[in-house]
């Protein structure tokens, strides 16, 4: 929290002199109805001691002048808030280790269908680009609001060879630079990668291409999707077929999201990815903007005043005969 008119706190210390006036106050009372009684007499003609109700409406009111004088020095803090404008690359891995079928009903097709879910999950101002990559990375769709346009490109991915995961964060943050908001600023980019393994190919290097995005401001978060029991069938001359097994590498992925400031998930069923998909959806629509809160403050105060004055009034009222 920061403060436009730090110096203004300096009023707090009004807050220990009034207890200290209190206290002072309370010893004079005691010291004063001494003079006149026998203090070990006065539960005979005292039925109850007010207790810990006589000082509360005092801490009330000193609550609400420490409120009072922070709403007055106008404090400010992070606050998260909704995003009205953003742009969202989706990055898919389209290698052949993808078409492995333990994560159902295969690695790429459940990659398919949980960003088709996360497209109804963000707002419809989010700008949404569709990357894949294999043996290279290629655009699939720029980014933009039709979400008919995004599932056709999500649909349209096919298997490929290579893992170009480098090239394709260079390729999603080119893309997500070259958006302009509606005022003409760049609005906040992530760009979300789904792959099972490391890098197999490309121009550029993943930790490379991670320190340039995270230079330009647009975090890589990734997902490793994938189990160890994952499977793939490759042709060998004569019409055979030889079992490979693709396990996910994480390594890679996890530098990626390290480097560049996004979170790496893993997701070995299709329904954790659909979770992972719902968290990103709802880490992807906030920002963090600065709020004066004074208006706070000072209704906090309100509320202490009338507290404190009506637990007085209730407790220690005098009738009036």
């Amino acid at each position: 929290m920061t403060f436009d008119r730090p110096y203004v706190l300096i009023a707090l210390l009004a807050v220990p002199a009034v207890l200290l006036l209190w206290r002072a106050n309370e010893r004079r009372r005691t010291d004063g109805a001494a003079a006149f009684a026998t203090p070990s007499l006065l539960p005979n003609l005292v039925p109850a001691s007010p207790g810990w109700r006589r000082s509360l409406p005092l801490g009330l009111f000193l609550a609400a002048l420490a409120a009072l004088v922070i709403g007055i020095a106008r404090p400010h803090a992070k606050v998260s808030v909704p995003r009205n404008e953003a742009t969202v690359i989706l990055a898919i891995d389209v290698s052949r280790s993808m078409t492995a079928t333990d994560v159902q009903p295969s690695r790429l097709a459940a990659a398919q269908n949980a960003a088709d879910s996360f497209l109804t999950r963000i707002p419809d101002k989010y700008s949404v680009g569709v990357v894949g990559f294999g043996t290279r990375a290629f655009v699939a769709l720029p980014p933009t609001t039709d979400r008919a346009l995004a599932r056709d490109a999500l649909a349209s991915l096919r298997p490929s060879e290579g893992t170009a995961i480098g090239d394709a964060i260079m390729l999603a943050t080119r893309l997500g630079r070259e958006q302009r908001a509606s005022d003409g600023f760049v609005p906040p980019t992530s760009v979300l990668i789904i792959s099972d393994g490391a890098r197999d190919g490309g121009r550029t290097a993943p930790e490379v291409a991670a320190k340039h995005a995270a230079a330009v401001h647009i975090p890589v978060s990734t997902v490793l999707v994938g189990t160890e029991s994952g499977v793939v069938q490759t042709k060998l001359v004569g019409g055979y077929t030889e079992d490979v097994q693709v396990p996910p590498s994480p390594t890679t992925l996890q530098q990626i999201a390290h480097l560049s400031g996004g979170e790496f998930f893993r997701a070995r069923t299709t329904a954790a990815l659909t979770s992972v998909y719902k968290t990103l959806a709802t880490r992807v629509g906030h920002k963090t903007e600065r709020r004066q809160l004074s208006d706070l403050f000072a209704g906090g105060a309100i509320l202490l005043l009338l507290a404190g004055g009506g637990l007085s009034s209730l407790w220690f009222r005098r009738l009036v005969p």
